[in-house]
């Protein structure tokens, strides 16, 4: 969940700080240049003054007073350029220039900012907002241009050309800073939002890791105090008294079905003295009382199942590092003489393996499915175990060549009480597997079918390879 929050809040932060500082940044731009604009017209402002009374050269006695204030206005403009580097001049209406600075440098044609200027002041309207020059336009230039008015009629025009190389630079050295505070809030903002995250997290993942404890059979499992918002606390006390409310059912039906079982045997023990009884008042191998014999001890089955399923699944496993392989050879060996007995080839291939498992339980649960394995499979065929590991879990895989399960069988096998159809003359309660899947559970362990083929059924018992505190122990081939 923090892989799908934290880029969130990161995303809308950065939007935000983009909000502000797009803007902000079009904003030093435009200061930069409206300060330079607004020297210019001061510029060309002083120099229309200069020239305001220059025209040109007439006849009379005024032609020196005339000149002189041409070549105090040129000197002007070539001090301008030379100082400043920005191309300025004085135009008539016709174009042809009063003064101007450089030499070289003439009114260009039209389609031109500087001639669009200056036809623009012979309107009688200066510049105030030309085009924005941002700092990637490297041949950006200013264009300012100051109508020269006497006696109310626009005689001439002065413009300037300014170059915005400096101009440009101070915009960037601004966007610099702007970026470089936005890089610092970025970086407060990442941290905020991981803080945050885990603020708001930290209940959730306790919760999960809890909810997984209670999942996989640790019911003793509760959500530890925690920080975080208010409605997670509040959901993480909720979740405890849900889960004290459930364990409390289960430990209910537990000491239920223990009691019940417990109490059924006396009774039934004294059913059956009297069955056993009234047997010898009975002429020798009457059918009914064989049957009731019979039916009788399959009672008495099923009531020490159901305790033993009571018993293993409030048990608690005493996980070891055990030799899966060691163990399973000496269950087969145990076996091995009902095997001859019946006329059935066990197997066993076993090499050394360790794994983390409560050798009791294991062992239990080895002896329920070999002995499952043993009753299904027809004399002259034989029963495989097999020890094997891959992926950190340590399995024994029986295979028996029986006549297996349907899909529809396989999906419900290892229920309680459940037996196939095909098989309710076979003896036994159906809670061998249940029991054995519950031993195993309580220790981290697995039971799984599939079939075998051309035909029979697969049972795989895996244990963790891997200690319950995270350390792997040495394996062993």
């Amino acid at each position: 969940m923090r892989a799908r929050l934290l880029p969130l809040l990161i995303v809308l932060m950065a939007g935000v700080l983009l909000a502000l500082g797009v803007p902000l940044a079009v904003s030093v731009a435009s200061a930069q240049q409206q300060k330079v604009v607004v020297d210019r017209i001061d510029d060309t402002a002083r120099f229309a003054s200069l020239a305001q009374f220059v025209t040109e050269r007439p006849v009379g006695s005024r032609v020196r007073d005339k000149d002189e204030r041409r070549e105090t206005l040129q000197n002007e403009l070539d001090y301008y350029n030379q100082v400043y580097g920005i191309r300025a001049g004085v135009f008539f209406r016709d174009t042809l220039p009063m003064a101007h600075a450089p030499d070289d440098w003439f009114l260009p044609g039209v389609g031109h900012p500087v001639r669009d200027a200056f036809e623009e002041a012979l309107r009688s309207r200066g510049s105030h907002d030309p085009p924005q020059v941002w700092p990637w336009e490297e041949d950006g230039r200013i264009v300012v241009a100051s109508p020269v008015i006497r006696d109310g009629d626009v005689i001439a025009v002065v413009v300037t050309d300014s170059p915005t190389g400096r101009m440009r630079a101070q915009t960037l050295h601004g966007w610099l800073l702007i970026g470089a505070g936005e890089s610092a809030a970025m970086l407060l903002a990442v941290g905020a939002a991981l803080r945050l995250t885990r603020w708001i997290l930290r209940p959730v993942g306790v919760l999960d890791a809890t909810t997984h404890d209670i999942a996989t059979g640790r019911l003793a499992s509760r959500v530890a105090a925690a920080g975080g918002p208010p409605e997670l606390r509040r959901l993480a006390r909720s979740f405890n008294e849900m889960a004290d409310h459930v364990e409390d059912v289960l430990e209910q039906q537990r000491a239920f079905v223990a009691d019940a079982s417990h109490q059924l045997r006396n009774p039934l023990s004294a059913l059956l003295l009297r069955i056993e009884l009234l047997a010898l008042e009975l002429p020798e191998g009457n059918e009914e009382i064989a049957s009731v014999r019979t039916e009788g001890k399959r009672l008495a089955q099923v009531l020490d199942d159901l305790l033993d399923l009571a018993l293993a699944e409030h048990a608690t496993a005493d996980l070891r590092l055990t030799d899966i392989g060691a163990l399973a050879a000496e269950r087969v060996a145990a076996w091995r003489p009902l095997a001859e007995e019946r006329g059935v080839l066990l197997e066993g291939h076993c090499p050394a393996t360790t794994g983390w498992a409560d050798p009791i339980a294991l062992s239990s649960a080895l002896d329920a499915v070999i002995d499952n394995a043993l009753k299904f499979t027809p004399e002259g065929e034989r029963v495989e175990v097999r020890v094997a590991s891959a992926d950190g879990t340590a399995s024994v895989v029986v295979t028996d060549r029986g006549p297996g399960l349907t899909d529809e069988e396989l999906a419900r096998v290892g229920d309680r009480f459940w037996r196939s159809n095909r098989h309710q003359n076979v003896k036994g309660s159906g809670l061998g597997l249940s029991i054995s899947r519950a031993l195993l559970a309580a220790g981290g362990g697995t039971l799984a079918y599939e079939r075998h083929e051309p035909h029979g059924l697969k049972v795989t018992v895996g244990v963790p390879r891997q200690a319950p505190g995270g350390e792997t122990p040495a394996l062993r081939a």
